[in-house]
């Protein structure tokens, strides 16, 4: 068995996320998800079909984000936590998103982590 943690960290994408009347419009939500990997051996051959594609979790979001709004960053991070879960190789997933515009001295944010 061989375990691997792929990241996908930084991610911003433009959505509609809050719950007041300035978060009607899309704001800057920057993701970062860590997921924790099983495999039944490492790589040996240098091919993405050995390993978890990261794509699917970018395009994931992106396709959550252009989707639908959410009032909560913490219906946000579990839709996405869900989505990684969905991959039956992922073991455990940490998602955290922060709005950085929010206030202009401090971002604010949410981080949960999950697993089978």
């Amino acid at each position: 068995m061989a375990e691997f943690t792929t990241i996908l960290e930084g991610l911003e994408v433009q959505m509609q996320l809050g719950i007041h009347p300035h978060e009607a419009v899309p704001q800057r939500v920057r993701l970062t998800v860590e997921m924790t990997v099983d495999y039944p051996a490492a790589p040996h051959h240098d091919a993405i079909d050995e390993v978890l594609d990261y794509d699917f979790i970018r395009t994931g979001i992106r396709a959550l984000a252009e989707a639908r709004g959410f009032a909560l960053q913490e219906t946000l991070v579990e839709a996405v936590a869900a989505l990684c879960l969905e991959d039956k190789r992922v073991r455990r997933v940490r998602v955290r998103s922060m709005k950085p515009d929010v206030y202009p001295d401090a971002a604010v944010g949410c981080e949960i982590v999950r697993g089978r």
